[in-house]
């Protein structure tokens, strides 16, 4: 049995939980929340123990892992005392909104030999899967993304130093999906605006925000993001460019021109980020988990390095390991 614990219980949590009681030989023990009726809310709901002091679970409840689901700003010791014990770390993405401390974690993972797992759930896709297979061995021109939506509910996601906006909190989906499919980035240029939103109280993200790449193979590209759907609607895509044909990762994968190339995607469910954690930490694969935590990290650098840039006004080079 996997003895599994919470520290936040909000939205992305409580989808990890339904997950997880899907999945054979996983239990849940203990959940923390800085709001109490929040933890007891589900701690009904899934079991275990509810809690609002997070350091003191991980130091007095046994614990196989913990998922670490809190908000971008709220990341401190959680990590590095779970590590420290010999707890195996679920952590959602975006990782960190400060790299140095996301290193310090990192480098405490890393001495811990803790298996660790980040919620970039694009890349346990069939599709996913499929063009990576597709573009291994071959020469990537350019790589681009998009991702037009609105603005969430939750208060701290307009603030930015909170959330660190959208390509931090959010579009990280797509550019995480760019290096996996793609390699590394190595630079990125970007430029931000408020241009809309402005009238939303207490809105200090911008609304519409570009990124420029350059990728360790020496193809190019750029992501698009955007919070001004305030009424719903929006899409998101990746595009990968090669000679002679194009690959597009959506609800499905497109190829143009058509017939240019064949793309099998496997109609089989693939094992969800969830199931695939827990039986990493029953089996001791490491191979099941697709983005540990030193590989979200960089994908959280490479969207810190871009409000860096949008900062300054100068080409950022991301820490890529």
């Amino acid at each position: 049995m996997v003895r599994i614990g919470f520290v936040g219980t909000g939205g992305i949590a409580n989808h990890h939980l339904e997950q997880l009681g899907k999945v054979e030989g996983a239990q849940v023990v203990a959940l923390c929340d800085v709001v109490e009726a929040r933890a007891q809310e589900a701690a009904g709901k899934f079991g275990g123990k509810a809690c609002t002091d997070y350091r003191r679970m991980i130091d007095e409840v046994a614990m196989d892992a913990l998922y670490v689901c809190i908000p971008p700003f709220a990341h401190s010791d959680a990590e590095t005392l779970a590590a420290q014990k010999g707890i195996h770390l679920f952590v959602e993405k975006p990782v960190v909104l400060d790299l140095a401390l996301g290193l310090k974690i990192n480098e405490e993972i890393r001495k811990a030999g803790v298996m660790s797992s980040v919620g970039y759930s694009l890349r346990y896709t069939p599709a996913a899967e499929a063009m990576r297979r597709f573009l291994q061995g071959k020469t990537i021109a350019m790589v681009t993304g998009n991702r037009w939506g609105g603005v969430p509910g939750t208060p701290w996601w307009r603030v930015m130093a909170q959330s660190g906006g959208q390509l931090v909190e959010q579009t990280t989906h797509q550019v995480d999906l760019m290096r996996y499919l793609a390699g590394e980035i190595v630079e990125v240029y970007a430029r931000y605006a408020q241009r809309v939103i402005g009238d939303l109280e207490n809105a200090t993200i911008p609304d519409a925000q570009v990124a420029t790449f350059q990728f360790a193979s020496g193809a190019v590209g750029s992501i698009t993001t955007s919070c001004a759907m305030t009424k719903g609607g929006g899409q998101s895509d990746v595009t990968v460019t090669l000679r002679d044909v194009w690959v597009r990762y959506g609800r499905e994968v497109t190829v143009s021109p058509a017939g240019a190339a064949s793309i099998p995607v496997s109609a089989e469910p693939m094992p969800n980020i969830d199931a695939s954690f827990v039986q990493a930490i029953q089996t001791g694969d490491r191979s099941l988990i697709r983005s540990s935590y030193e590989d979200g990290l960089k994908s959280a650098a490479v969207c810190i390095a871009a409000n860096e840039s949008a900062e300054t006004g100068r080409p950022v080079r991301p820490w890529v390991g």
